[in-house]
């Protein structure tokens, strides 16, 4: 028997699948493309996952640039809004621009040098669970047959079977005002500032990178990606159906519509594949639960909003989560899985606040020309800027904690300069191995709790002393000179130790 089967060979499932290998745990991917995905989808990572990438080691081979991410410190953008992170003191919002297609490449390649089992050409057709396992159908390239598993986790988008076989609810909103229209083309390059990037537009104006631009008639987006053709696109409200085929032409016209005047969009040189894409409404939906039984869902499959962008940063981050419990249980830890729903459905709610928030300020309407006048006057405040910018990247969600728990406990643990007996080295570098891990900051360096590796070491916190769990989250931490040791003990056996 199989101990863990993922069903679903894109960014979330591959994640999962690396974390599962970290823990000791050896899974099977079942992907039904025998090739990656070749159309374009998804250009990069936001928010809080840029810095979980990185504590997985694998920021650098993503962004192909040495060293660590730096917060984003200019602008973003918010519902169409410029987003000024310069007003924070300390940004938490990180951006890491790849190609989706590129990033399944890297967490493929990571899982199977992890020793995961990938199998491409297989679907899983229905599944049936008891007491001690999960007994998939399986169609693959010499024919239909049956896996056993243990646990089987659904990360196949949002037409997830595993999530339907499993009897799991979808619910949510699905509304059809929206046609959103994307392209790779390129634009005429004397419109463009080579030092800031600016699109001019005669007859509209200056169209700044990535921040979309919003009219009576609809959304105009500009984005010109490292190393790939320029990303356009536009959103309109309230259009026909068309049954044909996307084309250039159909672009070029929705700019119009949208912008009120010509732009003379032309296909781009080079090999493709090109985007040239049309998607008419959108959903919003959560899963009732993450989990049935020996059936868990990530990702996709757990969840879908209709803008934002959010959806890939907020699936690799429950890969994350699941990952080192579900190993933990099977390797005899503590069976923490129900924290999984409990714990990553909150953050999905807050994505969808995210989400609705900035269709909201992106519909049209002179009623909404004031909202956004409003919210705008609001923006140059740089408590509003840090409350936005917490929401755009993740990070304003604590995970349950007891009643006078420290401050740090149920967040994600920030970035520190670790001064140890062997030099000076990043958290982020010193939890890759995806271990609990209990930092001793204080000055004799007594801490000592059996079930969890001890660093000794100094770092420029008030914080003496936390507790990791391997995702990197703390558990517990101290202020006190000399901590109680019971503390991290009654922690430790909460998350870690052998049950």
């Amino acid at each position: 028997m199989n101990d863990v089967v993922i069903v679903g060979g894109g960014p979330n499932g591959l994640m999962l699948a690396c974390e599962l290998a970290l823990g000791g745990v050896r899974p099977v991917v079942l992907e039904r493309r025998t090739e990656p995905n070749p159309e374009p989808r998804s250009n990069g990572l936001v928010g809080q996952v840029v810095r979980m990438v990185d504590r997985r080691g694998l920021f650098e081979r993503l962004s192909g640039r040495p060293g660590p991410p730096r917060a984003h410190r200019g602008h973003y953008v918010f519902g169409a809004l410029p987003l000024d992170l310069g007003l924070v003191e300390d940004s938490p919002l990180h951006t890491l621009p790849v190609p989706e297609r590129d990033l399944v490449g890297v967490l493929e390649d990571r899982a199977r040098e992890l020793g995961v089992d990938i199998r491409r050409g297989h679907e899983c057709t229905g599944l049936v669970q008891d007491d001690d396992g999960v007994t998939l159908a399986v169609d693959g390239p010499r024919g239909a047959h049956e896996l056993r598993a243990r646990y089987l986790v659904g990360a196949d988008s949002a037409h997830s079977a595993v999530r339907e076989a499993a009897g799991i609810g979808f619910p949510g909103v699905t509304h059809d005002r929206t046609t959103t229209r994307t392209a790779h083309a390129t634009v005429p390059p004397e419109w463009v500032d080579a030092a800031t990037g600016v699109l001019t537009v005669p007859g509209h104006g200056a169209v700044p990178p990535f921040l979309p631009a919003r009219t009576a008639h609809g959304g105009f987006t500009y984005a010109p990606l490292p190393g790939r053709p320029p990303l356009i696109a536009t959103v309109e409200w309230d259009g026909p159906d068309i049954d044909v085929p996307m084309s250039l032409e159909e672009m070029r016209a929705s700019v119009r519509r949208v912008l009120g005047t010509d732009v003379p969009l032309q296909s781009p040189a080079g090999e493709g594949p090109h985007l040239l894409r049309r998607l008419r409404g959108g959903n919003t939906r959560v899963a009732e639960r993450y989990r049935a039984g020996r059936v868990f869902l990530v990702g996709d499959a757990a969840h879908v909003l209709s803008a934002g962008g959010t959806g890939l940063n907020l699936g690799l981050q429950d890969a994350i989560n699941l990952g080192w419990k579900l190993a933990a249980r099977l390797t005899g830890g503590v069976d923490v899985l129900d924290t999984y729903d409990t714990e990553r459905r909150p953050h999905a709610d807050r994505a969808i606040t995210f989400s609705q928030a900035q269709a909201a300020l992106l519909a049209p309407g002179d009623d909404v020309t004031g909202l956004r006048q409003v919210f705008g006057e609001l923006l140059t405040q740089p408590g509003v800027v840090r409350v936005l910018a917490d929401l755009v990247a993740g990070s304003d969600v604590r995970y349950p904690v007891a009643e006078g728990a420290h401050p740090w406990a149920g967040w994600a643990a920030p970035e520190l300069d670790l001064r140890t007996s062997r030099g000076t080295v990043r958290l982020s570098e010193m939890v890759r191995a995806a271990r609990p891990l209990l930092l001793d900051l204080t000055e004799g360096g007594e801490l000592d709790v059996a079930g969890v590796e001890v660093v000794r070491a100094r770092a420029d916190t008030d914080v003496t002393a936390l507790l990791l769990r391997p995702d990197s989250w703390v558990a517990w931490a101290s202020n006190e000179p000399r901590p109680d040791q019971e503390g991290p003990r009654h922690a430790v056996d909460q998350w870690f130790a052998a049950g």
